[in-house]
């Protein structure tokens, strides 16, 4: 098994949305390296819902890209998601950001788990919590590795106003 560090977006709109978050970031305990604070954010995508409470984690593993993936729908199904409409309401998301091994960006086309994620680029509710725990983060574009605060800065100023803190996670001890 490879060691690899992940950046990892969660989100969630329906029900205890932060007992969710928490949630995600119990079960990663052991190999979280940072933790976002928690910020609230109006749906992306065009679907009329509440708004989300959202974190960037990032973790460190002896794990594959498809086995954080295998974590990510584990929590997504403890929390009784459902998938009926694209971009909708949701109890959990938990979305593989960027994956790296041997300080190297995993690239895959693979449409089960693409990587870096398809539109990270182009969402606030990813890039701002990211900054908030690594400033000097980058993600790989079809342009090439790019400091995620030029990403940030490209974004509509709306959007990024729209993506405000309003609580901390507790950070749970390594067992």
């Amino acid at each position: 098994m490879t060691y690899s560090r992940v950046v990892l977006s969660a989100g969630s709109n329906i029900g205890d949305r932060t007992a969710h978050l928490a949630g995600v970031v119990e079960r990663l305990a052991d190999d979280l390296v940072a933790v976002s604070p928690i910020y609230s954010t109006a749906p992306w995508g065009g679907v009329a819902q509440d708004d989300f409470l959202n974190v960037t984690i990032i973790a460190e593993g002896e794990r594959s890209p498809e086995q954080w993936l295998e974590i990510c729908q584990e929590l997504e199904q403890a929390a009784d998601r459902t998938r009926e409409v694209r971009w909708g309401p949701r109890t959990l998301d938990v979305d593989v950001i960027s994956v790296s091994r041997d300080g190297h960006v995993v690239t895959s086309a693979d449409p089960v788990l693409t990587l870096p994620h398809p539109r990270a680029a182009q969402r606030a509710f990813v890039l701002v919590p990211w900054l908030a725990v690594e400033p000097d983060a980058t993600l790989w574009t079809a342009q090439g590795e790019r400091p995620v605060v030029d990403l940030v800065a490209e974004l509509d100023p709306n959007e990024r106003a729209g993506v405000v803190v309003v609580d901390e996670l507790p950070i749970p001890r390594r067992r």
